[in-house]
């Protein structure tokens, strides 16, 4: 299951990430390439109140005493090991640090390590710090893979994936790295476990990465002056990682800004024709200007770019659920997860059609599942919590 004490991992392991997307859309991942430094139109500091205090690089990487004390006994305790295996190991240990994945919260080095928990990002982050504490090299990577979505409320997350690389110092070139001897860190490995080739990002591409999910997180709750000043970190971190404009617009046009929204979104589909995110959002941010016509032909052409869009099948479930339609409801839901198996809602909604249709097994099942696939202590709670009223219904 997702929401668990991490179990020990093989010497080769690869991470996952967060991005968004709304009913309105938002998302990740960032290639090689570099571009000039963000047009100042595409920012609009006075429309909103004065700037949130954003956290430096430094800070986001920052060890506290603690964290040192661990570096301390890691290097002290490794008995003849390699340093990075002996970080590795005191990593997993059950004895040790005890993580949880637990995606609610975009955590910095220091609050991850404080408390043993955090999304993909956020653990890849303290794991960075903890290998540069022990002069480990450190290589982050962004590993292509197929779409993950999640959502909140009417927010549609899109997850990326980043992996972390432990290298081997060369000790005849002191500093160096060797690229042909490195140890892959994965929190989240993938569905099949393999192994897949990722692309090599810089430390201000993953800090870029840390404040578009604040971003993300902060709409979520409702927050959009500090949605505002996270996106735009984002942007300034790293001009290259395109998704932090789609953020960055869909704070705009749930601020009311719909023309500053259009022009960030366009800037943002200049950059990458294909996203499909960029699409959708201003396909709607141009409906909500009345441009009807022109909004069709922008649906129209992101029909053809994505034919299946996510939760269009779940959303529909949803509806037929509310209208008694259970049976309907049931045959949605499955579409739904056969798009993507391992959503924690699909098999929540699934286990609640099954449940009104009579089949109590099924909806045990897919409860279970979706225990198993929750993402965050709060989730998991309310799902077993839900299984052990299902199970006592069956007594």
């Amino acid at each position: 299951m997702k929401y668990r004490s991490l179990p020990p991992l093989s010497w080769h392991l690869p991470c996952r990430l967060l991005a968004l997307c709304c009913a309105l859309l938002l998302s990740a991942c960032a290639g090689p390439s570099r571009v000039p430094a963000a047009p100042p139109a595409l920012f609009a500091d006075s429309l909103f109140e004065p700037a949130l205090a954003l956290p430096s690089e430094d800070e986001i990487f920052a060890l506290t005493p603690a964290m040192r004390t661990y570096t301390q006994a890691v290097s002290r305790d490794r008995r003849g090991k390699e340093i990075r295996r002996a970080l590795f190991d005191a990593l997993y240990r059950r004895d040790q640090l005890q993580l949880e994945y637990d995606s609610a919260l975009t955590r910095t080095a220091a609050q991850a390590f404080e408390a043993r928990q955090g999304n993909c990002l956020s653990l890849v982050i303290m794991t960075a710090a903890l290998a540069q504490e022990l002069n480990i090299p450190v290589v982050f990577q962004s590993v292509p893979t197929e779409d993950s979505w999640s959502r909140s409320g009417e927010i549609y997350f899109n997850s990326g994936h980043v992996n972390l690389k432990l290298g081997r110092i060369q000790r005849e070139a002191p500093g160096g790295y060797d690229a042909d001897a490195y140890t892959v860190i994965d929190f989240l490995p993938p569905p099949d476990g393999r192994q897949r080739d990722g692309i090599p990002i810089g430390r201000r591409t993953i800090v870029a990465m840390f404040m578009n999910n604040r971003a993300a997180e902060a709409l979520a709750r409702g927050q959009l002056t500090d949605a505002y000043w996270w996106a735009r970190g984002a942007v300034l971190s790293d001009p290259n990682l395109v998704y932090a404009y789609n953020t960055l617009a869909v704070v705009y046009r749930r601020h009311g800004e719909l023309a500053q929204a259009e022009a960030t979104l366009r800037y943002a589909l200049a950059r990458d024709p294909r996203s499909a995110m960029a699409l959708s959002n201003l396909a709607q941010v141009v409906e909500n200007l009345g441009r009807i016509e022109e909004a069709s032909v922008l649906k129209a052409q992101l029909a053809r770019l994505q034919p299946e869009q996510p939760f269009r099948y779940f959303n529909q479930g949803r509806e037929a659920m509310q209208a008694g339609d259970y049976r309907r409801a049931r045959e949605l839901f499955q579409r739904e997860l056969r798009r993507d198996p391992t959503y924690h809602e699909f098999h929540f909604w699934l286990a609640a059609a099954d449940y009104m249709l009579g089949d109590l097994y099924a909806a045990e099942k897919h409860m279970r599942l979706a225990r198993d696939a929750s993402t965050t202590r709060k989730d998991h709670e309310l799902y077993a919590a839900k299984l052990d009223r299902l199970k006592a219904h069956q007594r």
